[in-house]
């Protein structure tokens, strides 16, 4: 019975999707399927990095550490998170982009929720989990 409802866990369903638990990518119908925010589960291995930097952004992000160490890059500014709970919050038309310095789960908050940031699969490293 559909009531609504979904109960799951962010590290096993986050590696169904590459990461993303929300968003406008899950089916239509699905309680998770939103356009208007996405969260993503983000594990990361050391020295993984965005294949490339998103340009042009239309959504504001909040990045938030659960552990490891992570480094967001903006333009003309590089930001460390490194202790359990740092965050950074960027808005539309920031470029960015990212590397895990060492093993790191860190959780996405983007909205809204908008198709056109996905990195083509011959563009993505194997590394690479950004949708």
């Amino acid at each position: 019975m559909d009531d609504g409802v979904y109960v799951g866990n962010a590290g096993e369903d986050a590696a169904l999707d590459r990461g993303w638990l929300l968003g406008h990518f899950k089916e239509a119908g699905d309680v998770r399927h939103s356009e208007n925010v996405e969260i993503k589960w983000g594990v990361h291995p050391p020295g993984d990095r965005r294949a490339r930097w998103v340009r042009g952004e239309a959504r504001t992000a909040l990045l938030v550490l659960v552990s490891g160490r992570f480094r967001v890059e903006l333009p003309g500014r590089s930001v460390l998170l490194e202790r359990q709970g740092d965050y950074v919050v960027w808005g539309r038309g920031v470029d960015h982009s990212w590397v895990a310095e060492e093993e790191s789960v860190v959780l996405t908050v983007r909205w809204p929720s908008v198709p056109g940031y996905a990195v083509a699969p011959a563009e993505r490293s194997p590394l690479d989990l950004q949708r």
